[in-house]
């Protein structure tokens, strides 16, 4: 099947997308300038794009086609149940069998004390909900001063006002009035702030912000502390071994709830079903999104524990909040489907025992790079820092230029890589073969030569 647009047909669809369509996260004059990538097909573990060009993805599209693409059977079941029944809502005491299933279903793959999930059609919407659900919850215990959620810089948690104000991107909190009662803590990475602190004595110290924060608040105002597992958009922050262990004990010990932001890590990204799970972090409410459809459709919520739903359920009254498509049978139809093959085809045994360890040892050998200052990962997701000299960890410029300009040159190299910062990220789907992971760490080492020769060095 061919993906190659004619010259002028592309140059039109460009012109096309500059004068109509707004993209996220986007610098509107330079795109126009620039011209988008067309992107009209993909198989596998591959996009291709307008020229024909085959392009390995190595960010699972946007962390989300987990199993890849062209999965029919999740094309498929969508389409059977748009032909029974495309919509209806969750509103006025209905239901519908895909949005019941998918509930009982994802209670059976959780951890044994979350048994109850709200859907939402995105995470940030997700992350919305989570501060309806904490603020719901401390209000019915009597507690109302307990407002305060505490967050950590540089996480993401959705581009929402709620979502983005949960999220530490100080790029993104320039551009609007961030929500009073969510405060940040320091985040745990080592590779960038730890200077000559010994890994484990530098989580210790990351977690100890927490304490210090709750301190300040008072503990009787903190509802919830809010976290990915590892901190996916702010680029692959692989907390050190001491760092969960230490936010257990804090918010266990001044009874703070805590929300593990699974958007990204959900789904057997790091060879659990979890990112709670593979951190033994007994999480009171999880977001998911993302891969929970392998992308196919649009999809998020909370994934509720018993001691926040115990008391919502029971004493709550109305809890007056939802949206149009919680549970759409579309979507649901999709998870279902999803789930059926991270199960069938055992997907995460897969990643936890062959793959991930393969992709891992892999990564590290990027290490001798002259380019790179620290190769990092856990399960399906790693990160590469780019610097410019890896004695002193110094960085070639404050803008990220490194880090885009090997993002480019990566493409031309037939492989997606994130850029954040000067930091370059993969999250590669599930589904890949060995061969293709080498595949992509070839195509990653010739990006990372391009740009060294490009740096003039």
């Amino acid at each position: 099947m061919t993906s190659i647009i004619p010259e002028r047909a592309r140059q039109d669809w460009q012109a096309l997308d500059s004068s109509h369509y707004l993209h996220p996260f986007t610098d509107f004059k330079e795109l126009a300038a620039k011209g988008s990538r067309i992107i009209t097909r993909a198989e596998g573990p591959y996009i291709y794009d307008s020229e024909g060009r085959e392009i390995l993805d190595g960010m699972s599209g946007l962390w989300c086609v987990s199993l890849g693409y062209g999965q029919d059977s999740i094309a498929h079941a969508v389409h059977r149940q748009l032909q029974e029944l495309p919509y209806y809502n969750s509103f006025f005491q209905c239901a519908h069998p895909p949005v019941i299933e998918l509930a009982r279903r994802l209670a059976e793959v959780t951890p044994a004390h979350i048994n109850n999930f709200f859907f939402t059609a995105s995470g940030s919407e997700a992350n919305d909900t989570q501060l309806r659900i904490v603020r719901r919850y401390w209000d019915l215990l009597e507690k109302p001063s307990r407002r305060y959620v505490i967050s950590r810089k540089n996480g993401y948690h959705g581009s929402t006002i709620a979502g983005a104000s949960l999220g530490g991107m100080g790029f993104m909190h320039k551009q609007f009035e961030t929500l009073s009662y969510v405060s940040h803590v320091d985040q745990p990475y080592w590779f960038g702030e730890g200077g000559d602190l010994d890994p484990e004595e530098f989580g210790r110290r990351a977690a100890a912000s927490l304490e210090q924060r709750i301190g300040e608040l008072g503990a009787d105002n903190v509802a919830a502390f809010i976290a990915e597992p590892i901190q996916g958009a702010g680029g692959v922050i692989v907390p050190p071994d001491s760092y969960w262990p230490e936010i257990r004990r804090i918010c266990a010990e001044h009874d703070i709830l805590i929300i593990s932001d699974e958007v990204i890590c959900g789904f057997g990204r790091l060879g659990e079903w979890f990112g709670a799970d593979y951190y033994q972090v007994p999480a009171d409410l999880m977001s998911f999104a993302k891969a929970v459809t392998n992308g196919y459709q649009p999809l998020g919520g909370v994934m509720v524990g018993d001691r926040v739903a115990d008391v919502i359920k029971a004493d709550g009254g109305e809890f007056a909040h939802g949206y149009t498509y919680s549970g759409h049978p579309a979507a649901c139809a999709a998870a279902l489907a999803t789930l059926d093959l991270l199960q069938e085809q055992d997907i995460v045994r897969q990643v936890r025992e062959d793959k991930a360890p393969y992709l891992q040892q892999r990564w590290a050998e990027m290490a001798d790079h002259p380019l790179v200052g620290e190769a990092r990962g856990a399960g399906f997701v790693a990160a590469l820092e780019l610097v410019a000299d890896k004695a002193t960890r110094a960085r070639f410029d404050q803008d990220g230029s490194a880090g885009a300009l090997c993002r480019n040159l990566s493409v031309e190299c037939g492989l997606v890589m994130r850029a954040v910062g000067d930091t370059m990220i993969i999250a590669p789907p599930l589904t890949m073969t060995m061969e293709q992971i080498d595949q992509l760490m070839e195509r990653a080492r010739a990006a990372l030569d391009k740009t060294w020769a490009a740096l003039g060095r």
